[in-house]
């Protein structure tokens, strides 16, 4: 699967250091994984899980993404954290709080695996384009409970405070032909709400939703796919373009609508998406 077309619909944050959940993530229905070196891990446990987590990675996640979120480089643990990760069985590496070009080329001069970058501070989202524009940048992750700290503004279920820092990112990560991921949903076992988040993320163009729980996945999953009607409407729409190429018009109408080529784009990245979906569940 291409970098656009590969689903990252629920990507998982797994502590490094349980063996546990590490097993566990295996079976899950995520399209991702972040292996979380940094806040999920206790100081005094931080060298012991880097072991841990290289020896889980020696067996196959299957079709799933494998992130290691990495400590920053300005830690105690950063550089070894980033030397390990680089020898590991992994997709990428997840460098937290990027808000600077420069500390994503401290970052590439160490692995040649591709990187992710966590967005979570105002001067971040100020960089958004910049760091989405580096040459080695995979994807971009929104650190959204740092960036409301930093901010000083209040919970909103509408989100209200942080929409200018989301949409320069979506912004940048689109401009830049990158993955976004959207940040976490903290209340795991409100339903309602993370169902209304993933709404209003996947509205914004996200590609997914990052998760603390399992419980989260269902629902994130459902959000970030095509529905049935969405694939249903793209299938028509390609074909009644096709036809209307076909008799020598360069537009189509469906359900009252104009479908033009753009349209037309749209519909073929929805189909692809859903294939790699079922791809990626068989």
């Amino acid at each position: 699967m291409t970098l656009d077309i590969r689903p990252y619909r629920s990507v998982l944050y797994i502590p490094a250091s349980k063996e546990r959940a590490l097993e566990k993530a295996r079976s899950l229905p995520i399209d991702a994984v972040i292996f979380d070196l940094e806040d999920a891990v206790a100081p005094e446990e931080k060298p012991a899980a880097r072991a841990t987590l290289a020896e889980a990675l020696k067996t196959s996640y299957g079709g799933r993404a494998r992130i290691v979120r990495i400590n920053g480089l300005d830690t105690t643990w950063g550089e070894e954290d980033a030397r390990a990760a680089a020898q590991m069985a992994c997709d990428a590496i997840l460098l937290p709080k990027v808000e600077t070009v420069a500390q994503l080329d401290s970052l590439a001069q160490m692995t040649d695996k591709p990187l992710w970058a966590m967005m979570e501070t105002p001067l971040a989202m100020l960089n958004a384009h910049q760091i989405a524009s580096h040459p080695r940048l995979q994807g971009m992750v929104m650190g959204t409970n740092d960036l409301a700290k930093d901010l000083g503004s209040r919970f909103r279920a509408d989100r209200l405070p942080m929409q200018t820092g989301l949409g320069l990112c979506v912004l940048a990560a689109r401009a830049c032909g990158k993955v976004i991921v959207d940040g976490v949903y903290n209340a795991f076992k409100d339903d309602d709400g993370l169902r209304a988040e993933c709404a209003q993320g996947r509205d914004m163009g996200m590609d997914g939703k990052t998760l603390i729980h399992p419980a989260q996945v269902e629902i994130a999953n459902a959000a970030f796919a095509p529905d049935a009607a969405e694939i249903d409407l793209a299938r028509r729409q390609i074909e009644a373009f096709e036809q209307a190429q076909a008799q020598g018009q360069g537009v189509a109408v469906v359900d009252g609508k104009i479908v033009e080529n753009l349209h037309v784009d749209t519909a073929r990245k929805t189909l692809a998406k859903a294939e790699a979906i079922a791809a990626l569940a068989g």
